[in-house]
């Protein structure tokens, strides 16, 4: 099990060091193979809120964009903090078909490269509402993603300022996470040495990422990503039902 643990971390590292993104996603999809979602994302807490802290800060400015993000941030709180309340009696069948769910809709969203438009005058309470559906998906399947990936996206910001915001709100859903999976139950000591070899491999996993970055072109990478995550999100989604 540790070993598949630090595979998946290996893999989900080089993801995110190739395209900015992924880490939570690549790893409790492929965890979500051997473990039920909770128990992967207990075990995903530790790395994912390492480097998304990191991704978070650098750059600086990190406060005035907190303040810009504010009801989303909050609606994140909001929406865990909700899900957490049924957190302990979902069934972990019930979970896998929601992960693999996530991540089918996550891929189509990527391989049809959709993008939308938020006006500056709606920012505020329709960042509330999606705050408030990322904080509950996530705590369900442990996916960060949706709908806070396209929404982010759909801010305007440039290149760096894109990526600082998602690892701003990576870091809040990895917080409440930790927060909601501990009134589960579900963040056991025995999962320390998990989380330690998730964290290890997760960070050499985004070295080699950046290392193939100007190797591979980023369009190619991003197409396989999908239809791999498309594939990996159909397969738990089925495997749940049947």
């Amino acid at each position: 099990m540790l070993a598949a643990v630090a595979a998946a971390f290996l893999l989900a590292g080089f993801v995110k060091g190739m395209i900015g993104l992924g880490l939570p996603t690549v790893a409790i999809g492929l965890l979500g193979l051997l473990m039920t979602p909770a128990r992967a994302a207990a075990i995903l807490v530790v790395p994912s809120l390492v480097t998304n802290v990191w991704q978070a800060l650098a750059g600086g400015g990190v406060l005035a964009l907190a303040r810009r993000m504010g009801t989303l941030l909050v609606g994140i709180c909001i929406g865990t903090f909700v899900g957490a309340l049924w957190l302990p009696n979902g069934s972990g069948g019930q979970a896998t078909v929601w992960l693999g769910v996530a991540l089918a809709i996550y891929a189509g969203l990527g391989l049809f490269n959709i993008h939308f438009k938020v006006p500056l005058a709606h920012e505020n309470w329709l960042g509330l509402v999606m705050g408030c559906l990322t904080g509950a998906i996530t705590v369900t399947t442990g996916v960060f993603a949706l709908p806070v990936v396209p929404y982010i996206q759909a801010l305007d910001f440039d290149r760096h300022r894109l990526v600082q915001a998602l690892g701003l709100s990576f870091t809040v859903s990895t917080a409440t996470l930790a927060l909601a999976l501990s009134h589960a139950g579900e963040m056991r000591l025995s999962l320390a040495g998990a989380s330690l070899a998730a964290l290890a491999t997760a960070l050499f996993g985004m070295v080699l990422g950046q290392f193939a970055r100007g190797r591979v072109r980023p369009e190619t990478f991003r197409r396989w990503f999908f239809l791999g995550l498309l594939a990996l999100g159909l397969h738990l989604a089925l495997r749940g039902l049947l």
